[in-house]
């Protein structure tokens, strides 16, 4: 009997790690300046898991990741459910960058590029 369980346990968990690892993708995401093409280090990178493409219960799975990038600009996600994400990207001097992705395949890069901040704007300004 309690060998019959253990296999039950090993098989129920041998198949919800395939169920996952088969919707799975790996995330790499790449930041640089618009201006220059130079990576950006530093950067802060926020991921958000919204809503996946399989119907696994995600309780016990991360579904948030707050990270830097590293000197070459990029930062590695390990590897969560395939689907909807948003990313948004804070760098020292650059405009904040936010946008919804969709991730389809077992490993992923996504390239982002910072542009530099805008002039200020002041109604001061135009009247003189």
């Amino acid at each position: 009997m309690e060998a019959m369980r253990r296999l039950c346990v090993i098989s129920l968990l041998l198949f919800s790690l395939t169920a996952f690892g088969a919707t799975g993708t790996r995330l790499t995401v790449q930041v640089n300046s618009a201006d220059t093409g130079r990576p950006i280090d530093r950067a802060s990178v926020i991921v958000r898991f919204r809503h996946g493409l399989n119907p696994v219960k995600m309780k016990k799975i991360i579904t948030s990741w707050e990270t830097k990038t590293s000197q070459e600009g990029s930062v590695k996600i390990p590897e969560m459910p395939m689907g909807e994400v948003t990313i948004q990207v804070i760098a020292e001097h650059y405009q904040t960058f936010g946008d919804v992705f969709e991730l389809t395949m077992p490993e992923q890069t996504i390239a982002i590029k910072l542009n530099p901040p805008q002039a200020q704007y002041s109604e001061d300004s135009k009247k003189k």
